[in-house]
């Protein structure tokens, strides 16, 4: 069962290990529809199981591993078998701007399947086996060596949905490398400029293409529109201001770059699922 739910939001208890938890789990019930901060794995032993994340039905087969981001909500219905469910806080993952590209590898839910990549699903099999491993080890380093068995995975699976992309967009490496290029100024310009109007003029010319060009690879390279893109940052901005409960909302609103709180409750539901003051709520009971 869940331990800590408050309406829709679960508080991890992490225990003892302050920041990482591994569920070696074999219960055979339902867990409600549920929201956390944490990046969670999932990965089962024996017969297959089922998560719901954001309306989709992602079915794991057995050595199959299943990576839920942060703050989507998700839901399993009850299977007998045998299963890892892992879970750390993204705080120290999400806030080091070193790890910022490596991140987006799971913008979205990410199921890792033999069909997907054979060298990917050993890799993401291995690193949960370790994980189960250092977790009951008593070493001072297992929290450590634990994230660092995760990034190792979040690299791998950055690379291979570059490599994906260069073949989406029929470019060759020394191209996808000039986009990579281009696009980490334009997310710097956007993580500068989020709280501002933001047009595809400005960030067609930072990126130093046509307006139509930009648009186009920018959906193709980061599976989103950039428009999507400035909402889901102006969101994260927004996020961190709701945990102040000196700010009213309206304020949260405008300081995160959108213009109304008609849109800014309409988006942030979008992108978490709850409102900006359900959010808020949830945050302040914990």
């Amino acid at each position: 069962m869940i331990k800590y739910l408050s309406g829709e939001y679960e508080t991890v208890d992490y225990n003892e290990k302050k920041c990482v938890l591994l569920h070696d789990n074999y219960d055979n019930e339902a867990y409600p529809i549920h929201w956390h901060s944490a990046v969670e794995l999932l990965m089962p032993l024996k017969n297959y199981y089922i998560v719901n994340v954001g309306s989709v039905d992602y079915r794991i087969e057995e050595n199959e591993v299943l990576i839920v981001p942060p703050g989507e909500l998700h839901s399993m219905p009850a299977v007998p078998g045998h299963r890892f469910i892992f879970q750390c806080d993204n705080i120290n993952l999400g806030n080091v701007p070193a790890l910022e590209n490596v991140m987006r590898a799971i913008a979205s839910p990410v199921l890792i399947t033999p069909k997907m990549s054979r060298e990917l699903h050993i890799l993401a099999k291995k690193t949960m086996m370790d994980i189960y491993e250092l977790y009951n080890s008593k070493s001072e380093l297992s929290v450590v060596k634990t994230y660092l068995k995760m990034i190792d995975l979040f690299v791998a699976l950055r690379e291979f949905q570059l490599e994906q992309s260069k073949l989406i967009m029929e470019c060759d490496d020394e191209t996808i490398s000039e986009y990579s290029e281009k696009f980490s100024t334009v997310f710097k310009f956007i993580d500068s400029n989020y709280m501002y109007d933001i047009s595809l003029d400005q960030l067609a010319e930072v990126a130093g293409y046509s307006k139509y060009h930009f648009s186009r690879i920018f959906k193709q390279y980061n599976s989103m529109s950039y428009l999507q893109y400035i909402n889901a940052r102006r969101t994260k901005a927004a996020e961190v201001l709701l945990l102040d409960s000196a700010i009213p909302i309206t304020e949260v609103a405008m300081r995160s770059g959108f213009k109304s709180l008609t849109t800014f409750n309409r988006i942030f539901k979008e992108i978490k699922h709850c409102t900006p003051t359900d959010f808020k709520k949830l945050y302040s009971n914990h």
